[in-house]
């Protein structure tokens, strides 16, 4: 990249929320039902329909704000934002502007290449989203109002970042936090968590920003990497070639790695905006933001930092472990069964995540229980099983659903501790490979992993390691 500019990147994030129903009316905001079967004369813009507030978006905005360091208004009000397009049956978009419910926050994000950074966020504002246009081979289109008065959070960050990596670490950390908080189901493919990208350039040490272009509905963290990186080069090059920047709309296509221009940039006097006459501005004591603040899970990055400061967790699983919420509250409830969180990390990032990989399922399917796991654990510190054998009962665990003390008495899987059945497999053993005994002799003592794994397969992973280990050295000794 041409090191004569400095890359300047805001981002604007619409962040669908998991109510049950729109933002104001009662129809359900359900994905993938057919199309106009949500709707009620609020959501098509009917003559005469009212909107009433969801509490619920409220109290979701809030926890949004409250994660991300904002201040939260006492007085906010809603606007209408208008401007015409076929799926937009009011002519209006019902929107926040002037005074929005969450202002002056920050995220710390950090890079590999860069370290640590605060972005600021400029603010989060409540709004309805508009319908969906469905194009057909028949160069013909029909409106599908369903999306029609959806919630919407919009988080708008200051032009802080400057680089394409940035971006995408904010805008994962982003979702991991509204996720974490339940307030969105962060499902990029069904437009659940979506981007408008504002990129400009500016040459090394000057004050001004240049002008800027936004890259418009961007769903995808690998897209949006890839169209802030063309629209970098295409902006470098306009002004290298002698041309200016034009503030406007612009559209990504990813198959082809380039980025189009839709329409010349709107200014906020562009859509008339003027405060909503049907909705009352909306006032938020101190007393609901700290019951909201209650409520509040333990975000992912206070989570991870927990994990290695009291835990004493490598970084890496901490990571690992605090990423996602579920994962999270499974770790933690083997840990309050069996107090040794390395251990447990160790089977989760293991055998847990290995075997939800392996058949395509969410940790809240998991089979095996942190109830039934922290009972498999049990039975390897009190031997009555290896650690080996732990896993084949693991296994049987996630087949029948039984617990650890029925799989090893139905299997026949309690560890061999007697020391004369033991004897008898090393003394078979020890005859058994008497080119192995004399290299041992001769000083290789690498071999006895060798040949307690020789015990080990022979007993069929049952005899004890520790009393073959023991047993071995006495009679290599010997």
């Amino acid at each position: 990249m041409n090191s004569r500019y400095e890359v300047v990147i805001g981002l604007e994030v619409h962040v669908q929320l998991t109510t049950k129903t729109k933002i104001f009316c009662g129809c359900s905001i359900e994905f993938g039902q057919s199309p106009n079967s949500q709707t009620c004369p609020v959501c098509l813009g009917l003559p005469g329909a009212l909107p009433v507030l969801n509490q619920q978006v409220v109290e979701d905005a809030i926890k949004a704000g409250l994660a991300t360091n904002c201040q939260i208004a006492p007085h906010s009000i809603f606007a209408r934002k208008n401007y015409f397009y076929p799926d937009l049956p009011k002519g209006y978009q019902i929107s926040q502007f002037e005074l929005p419910i969450c202002e002056h926050g920050w995220m710390d994000i950090e890079t590999e290449e860069l370290g640590k950074k605060r972005v600021g966020i400029t603010r989060i504002h409540m709004e309805e989203d508009a319908g969906k246009l469905l194009h057909n081979e028949s160069n013909s289109s029909s409106v599908d109002l369903n999306r029609a008065c959806t919630p919407l959070l919009e988080v708008v960050s200051e032009p802080d970042m400057r680089s394409s990596e940035e971006a995408i670490a904010y805008l994962k950390q982003l979702h991991q936090i509204v996720v974490y908080l339940g307030i969105c189901d962060g499902n990029l493919d069904e437009g659940s968590f979506r981007c408008d990208a504002n990129v400009s350039i500016r040459p090394w040490g000057q004050k001004e920003l240049g002008t800027r272009a936004e890259l418009k509905n961007l769903n995808s963290f690998r897209f949006i990497k890839q169209a802030i990186e063309y629209e970098v080069e295409r902006q470098i090059d306009v002004i290298e070639d002698g041309g200016e920047v034009v503030q406007e709309t612009r559209l990504f296509d990813p198959d082809a790695g380039v980025s189009r221009s839709m329409r010349s940039k709107e200014e906020a006097h562009d859509y008339r905006y003027f405060p909503d006459p049907d909705l009352l501005p909306l006032q938020v004591s101190a007393d609901w933001v700290e019951r909201v603040r209650s409520v509040l899970p333990e975000l992912p990055l206070v989570k991870l930092q927990r994990y290695q400061d009291e835990m004493d967790l490598p970084a890496y699983d901490a990571g690992v472990l605090s990423a996602e919420r579920p994962v999270a509250e499974y770790f933690e409830g083997l840990v309050a069964l069996y107090n040794n969180p390395k251990v447990c990390s160790n089977w989760v990032m293991g055998e847990v995540l290995g075997a939800l990989k392996e058949k395509n399922l969410e940790i809240i399917d998991c089979p095996v229980s942190p109830e039934l796991l922290a009972g498999v654990l049990q039975r390897i510190d009190d031997k009555t099983i290896s650690g080996k054998i732990a896993k084949t009962v693991f296994e049987e665990i996630w087949q029948s659903g039984k617990n650890a003390d029925q799989v090893i008495e139905e299997k026949g899987l309690k560890q061999v501790s007697d020391s004369g059945a033991i004897e008898a497999i090393v003394d078979e053993v020890i005859a058994a490979n008497p080119g192995p005994v004399a290299e041992y002799h001769a000083g290789k003592e690498k071999l006895m992993g060798f040949f307690v794994g020789q015990v080990m397969k022979a007993s069929k992973g049952k005899a004890n390691p520790g009393m073959a280990n023991q047993l071995l050295k006495k009679k290599l000794a010997g």
